[in-house]
């Protein structure tokens, strides 16, 4: 049985991804040996979407709600890197989502072995101590921060978890008793 009708045996017709079932095609999730285990099948909308990051329609992507959770480990890395796209883009729900998908550590790396590092003409975001910051790392505040329209004051050695970046390097997105706001990268020690 070839690579493209072991897909479609196991996706049922139907694009793995936004459930579609218009024309479909494989996609080999890289890095790939070209396996049915390491590909995709996914719609002309989903192929579409991928390779032109410019014309990426978010509202599409919320099918991915369903997908991430698929047993298959290709479809789970295609999910989280475009939830991890979308994210980076400013879309608050894809980061919601990506904080509550789960992946297996050699799935994790897969998915985080696929994409580009972060741009390189962007400047990193950095904590108080010149530490480099991540999405989805931990930090702590080193200053009581009264946070705007909340009602409530940030204290100093609050943990904030599995942060956001944003296209500002001086900011970060976090939770902070419940409530998503900005912080300043410059009142945060990396954790």
């Amino acid at each position: 049985m070839s690579t493209e009708q072991t897909l479609l045996q196991r996706c049922d017709a139907k694009c793995e991804l936004c459930a579609q079932d218009t024309p479909l095609s494989p996609l080999e999730v890289s890095p790939s040996d070209g396996s049915a285990d390491q590909c995709v099948m996914i719609c002309e909308t989903c192929s579409g979407q991928i390779a032109q990051t410019s014309t990426v329609d978010a509202n599409h992507w919320r099918c991915l709600n369903d997908s991430m959770w698929s047993p298959v480990a290709a479809v789970q890395v295609m999910a989280w890197r475009q939830l991890n796209a979308l994210a980076k883009t400013g879309e608050t729900w894809a980061q919601d989502q990506l904080d509550m998908m789960y992946l297996e550590d050699d799935v994790k790396t897969w998915a985080e072995t696929g994409i580009s590092d972060e741009d390189d003409d962007q400047e990193p975001t950095r904590d108080s101590n010149g530490a480099q910051l991540h999405a989805g790392d931990n930090v702590t505040l080193i200053k009581d921060l009264a946070v705007k329209g909340a009602g409530f004051t940030a204290k100093r050695g609050t943990a904030v978890r599995n942060i956001s970046l944003t296209n500002n390097p001086e900011h970060i997105e976090g939770r902070v008793n419940g409530v998503k706001i900005v912080l300043l990268s410059c009142y945060l020690k990396k954790a």
